[in-house]
């Protein structure tokens, strides 16, 4: 039984850190593992899902309730058919997975066939974030992925064969040497095969990065310039929207009813475990953090002996203060193209979000950077979201 959950659904993130190879750019928490330590983790994984379900089960409930699914990484298209069904099954043991639930699971080009495709659908994924970042070879090449674009054609294809009918590909812009012309080469490449959402993130060089390490020694084609940045931001937007695909978050656009609830999720302040190496998650008013080394995580599922889930796998633990939980609606929801609600801002609060941020909805309104909506939401205009960093780092009190 859990003092954390208010007793409504939750959603599951499953963290799978392994890799073939770890790209030049991603400073994510993953690597290489061989066959035998990815099977030790997979056993892990299992037993911590187990031992961790009382912990989010409301009072009137047998088991806790399931909304949303998503297993990320790394690359958790490694796993076997026979695994992803082994943690499916898991799960289902021990929650209540919604017959609706939305469960994802992102994968990379060269590391499936059609019989995994087929597998993995077996096993109850229903949703596949495919990681193609680019459709040009010499791009895919300096990220350090494994996968050329035909590659990732033919994932796709095969995905379809599959029987998935809800597929994200993940792009990546401003890449090193990138311009208009080959972007919007990626775009349109990604548009013709038809996925229901499309995820365009600018590239971001983290500290620490391959990448970081090359930029610092000039050994890096250039970047594009802010202008040549901003014509890639525009013609994004524009393009997808012309081929049916409504921008419903910042880097985010999806076909009608395909917007990935997962990630609405945390956006909107649903509640999450993360179970699996240096998972995140947020419970009532608490966040934290697995252990993100493999020992800590081994001995954490391990030790079983009086086992207490919240002391062993719980880090990083911050109780979220009021004025935190006030930052965070306005700071995630801003996010979200149809913006905060304000009746909600008072439900959760008691307090009127016009007596807590009303300079500076005003301020923001006179800047045209927000608008309010005949249904009583806060959200970023047009303009707004060109600049919407600054925007929204105004509401942190």
């Amino acid at each position: 039984m859990s003092e954390y959950n208010r007793g409504g659904p939750v959603s599951l993130y499953l963290h799978f850190p392994f890799c073939e190879r770890k790209c030049r750019y991603c400073d994510f928490l993953s690597g290489p593992a061989g066959e035998e330590t990815r099977e030790e983790y997979v056993d892990l994984l299992c037993r911590e899902i187990e031992l961790r379900a009382g912990e989010i089960t409301a009072p009137s409930e047998s088991a806790a309730v399931v909304d949303s699914i998503f297993i990320g990484g790394g690359t958790p298209s490694l796993m076997t058919p026979v695994q992803a069904a082994r943690v499916m099954d898991t799960i289902r043991s021990r929650y209540q997975v919604l017959s609706d639930a939305e469960i994802s699971m992102e994968i990379n080009p060269g590391t499936v066939d059609p019989l995994k495709l087929l597998g993995f659908k077996a096993a109850g994924i229903g949703r596949l974030s495919i990681g193609v970042q680019s459709f040009d070879d010499s791009e895919l090449h300096l990220l350090g992925r494994i996968h050329t674009a035909a590659e990732a054609r033919e994932t796709f294809h095969a995905a379809r064969e599959a029987g998935f009918d809800n597929i994200n590909l993940d792009l990546m812009s401003a890449l090193p040497g990138q311009n208009i012309e080959t972007w919007s080469h990626t775009l349109k490449e990604a548009v013709s095969l038809g996925p229901e959402h499309i995820s365009a993130y600018s590239l971001i060089i983290e500290e620490g990065t391959p990448f970081a390490s090359l930029l610092n020694a000039g050994e890096l084609p250039d970047l594009p310039s802010e202008e040549e940045d901003r014509r890639m931001y525009h013609f994004t937007k524009q393009f997808l929207a012309s081929e049916g695909y409504r921008r419903y978050e910042i880097s985010n656009y999806a076909k009608a009813g395909y917007e990935c609830r997962h990630n609405c999720g945390y956006w909107t302040g649903h509640e999450y475990l993360g179970l699996g190496l240096g998972a995140s998650s947020c419970l009532g008013s608490e966040r934290f953090r697995n252990p993100d080394k493999m020992n800590d995580y081994r001995k954490a599922v391990n030790d079983t002996n009086e086992y207490d889930p919240v002391n062993a796998m719980r880090r990083e633990r911050q109780t979220l203060t009021r004025e935190d939980r006030m930052e965070e609606f306005m700071f995630l929801g801003l996010r979200m193209t149809e913006g905060v609600s304000e009746k909600e801002f008072e439900k959760r609060f008691g307090v009127k979000m016009e007596d807590i941020y009303g300079g500076m909805l005003h301020r923001h309104l006179e800047q045209n950077v927000i608008r309010r909506t005949p249904d009583h939401r806060i959200a970023l205009t047009e303009y707004g979201l060109d600049v919407a960093s600054y925007v929204m780092a105004d509401y942190l009190l």
